[in-house]
């Protein structure tokens, strides 16, 4: 086992990465929060937001395994409208977007991902370390979407020209 899982109250769930589990920081962490979501019933009242969740975890755990060494934990809070996906790590460097983006390398995919998939993102100082965090927008409890925080993201979406992305 890497890692320690706290109980919590209902809309917080905090998973603590143990030193010595590499390989299975990034799956424990996308089980945690497939769990998460599921126990939050995201799954079938927002189920893209789910998927998000999982995508942009996935990215921000990714990140701190490859830049900062490890995550320290993993942080989902659920509030009315918002999911917030939050991973810390030992290195107190800001995360950054590759720029330019560059569509057909391998790699500084990551970020952009979660640029374009969240409400709003960033990265605050923590410790020795940092916690970079991701929000994205839920559906209002009756079933309305959110409004997007974020206009310009939707047309990117819309039309995903790897060429023009900026």
């Amino acid at each position: 086992m890497c890692s320690v899982s706290y109980p919590s109250v209902p809309d917080r769930r905090r998973l603590d990465f143990l030193p010595g589990g590499e390989p299975g920081y990034v799956s424990e962490g996308l089980a945690f929060t497939r769990a998460a979501v599921a126990d939050w019933h995201l799954t079938t009242a927002a189920g893209a937001a789910a998927a998000d969740a999982v995508l942009v975890a996935a990215e921000l755990l990714a990140n701190a395994c490859q830049h900062a060494g490890r995550p320290l934990a993993l942080h989902l809070q659920l509030t009315p409208g918002r999911l917030r996906v939050a991973v810390t790590d030992p290195d107190p460097t800001p995360p950054r977007r590759v720029e330019p983006h560059r569509p057909a390398t391998p790699h500084g995919h990551g970020l952009v991902v979660v640029d374009r998939i969240a409400a709003d993102w960033g990265c605050t100082p923590v410790g020795d370390g940092k916690t970079v965090w991701a929000d994205l927008p839920l559906p209002a409890s009756d079933g309305t979407a959110e409004p997007d925080l974020r206009p310009a993201r939707r047309t990117a979406l819309a039309n995903p020209d790897p060429l023009m992305d900026t």
